[in-house]
């Protein structure tokens, strides 16, 4: 199996103008699909900025009793459903134009605008700030703890974006780089107006993951999951992150499937350092030891200015009555999630048809 499968062309034109814009679209390609479909929605709590109606799709493409499956889900992080929808819509002109071949005993399941509200208005998380990203944890334990998030937390909402990066410094400084990125972006569980907050219950798209996976009985397949995600690592770049355990089964069946790219938090060798409440845990409880979850990260800018971006968004939604600041800031997160650069976006669409190739190929040697 080759990047062939795809055909030669690429289309930056799938890429959507907003959440309600890509829902048609992909139905609309769901529609005219011959192999069997199973569409099923989940409606998400909360409308959208035009007041529409925020809805998950999932589709399965191929034979519902398959060993094999490979599953492409998009907006885990819902501003980052431009890019994820684009690539799914480039899958589906691939199987509708028949330019992709699914292997015998072989399914795919796409998972569309699994955080469906962040998608709409442009936000990373959903309607109760929280990171879906970072809410698979055990909600009846102890929640777990990031200490340094806490010493840093009045810095992130100071109006002054100099005294607030000085800060940064100081304490990258102290403690290190590694360190700092963990503070601010590895979860935290008390402060639901900051960033990278996990919640303090199962969110939206964990539920729809968890339904997904003990109704079609996806512990006793064969699963590669590909979750795509934008705006960390080098710009255009596709990174295959693993964050199985280096020692792990998943790990192994990773590097056997996408190669020497694979790049893993928990070893220190990803543009990600390791992170509380990954969705991947949630679907790691799930899967047996032929299988593995990937996250594929477009890189956009800086993780510096990934920060900046992250908390005046979250400074506006914090405060009331920014209603016009919070349209021109979603602009801002679009532009660092998804880039409007026809070079990017082709970048992307090459790698993706790349990735999920080599899920489609490994899964089903």
């Amino acid at each position: 199996m080759s990047l062939s499968i795809y055909g030669t062309e690429i289309d930056t034109g799938v890429f959507p103008a907003s959440y309600a814009v890509a829902r048609h679209g992909w139905l609309a390609l769901l529609a005219e699909l011959r192999h069997p479909v199973r569409h099923e929605i989940y409606q998400c709590v909360g409308l959208g900025p035009d007041g529409e109606t925020l809805l998950t799709d999932t589709a399965w493409i191929g034979d519902e009793n398959a060993e094999n499956l490979v599953v492409a889900i998009a907006a885990t992080h819902g501003v980052e459903g431009f890019a994820g929808s684009a690539i799914q819509l480039d899958l589906l002109q691939g199987i509708s134009k028949h330019q992709l071949d699914i292997p015998n005993d072989t399914a795919i399941l796409l998972i569309h605008a699994l955080t469906p509200w962040g998608y709409a208005w442009s936000r990373r998380c959903d309607g109760d700030g929280v990171d879906l990203n970072r809410n698979a944890v055990d909600f009846s334990q102890p929640l777990p703890e990031n200490p340094d998030y806490d010493k840093l937390r009045d810095w992130l909402f100071v109006a002054d974006t100099g005294q607030r990066q000085q800060a940064f410094a100081d304490f990258s400084w102290q403690y290190g780089r590694v360190a700092l990125e963990k503070a601010i972006s590895g979860g935290q569980y008390r402060d639901p107006s900051g960033p990278f907050y996990g919640g303090s219950a199962p969110a939206h798209g964990r539920l729809v993951c968890e339904d997904l996976i003990q109704r079609h009985n996806l512990a006793q397949r064969r699963v590669a999951v590909v979750d795509l995600h934008t705006g960390l690592g080098p710009y255009g770049y596709g990174e295959i992150i693993c964050d199985h355990r280096p020692d792990s089964a998943g790990a192994a069946v990773a590097q056997s499937w996408y190669g020497d790219s694979v790049t893993l938090p928990l070893a220190g060798t990803s543009s990600s350092v390791p992170k509380l409440g990954l969705l991947d845990y949630l679907w790691h409880a799930n899967m047996n030891p032929q299988s593995c979850y990937v996250t594929l990260e477009f890189g956009t800018y800086s993780t510096d200015h990934l920060f900046e971006v992250l908390l005046r968004d979250h400074q506006l939604w914090a405060a009331e009555d920014n209603h016009d600041q919070r349209f021109a800031h979603s602009m801002v997160m679009r532009h660092h999630f998804c880039p409007n650069d026809n070079a990017w976006q082709e970048m992307v669409l090459f790698r993706a048809r790349q990735v999920l190739g080599q899920a489609l190929r490994g899964v089903s040697s």
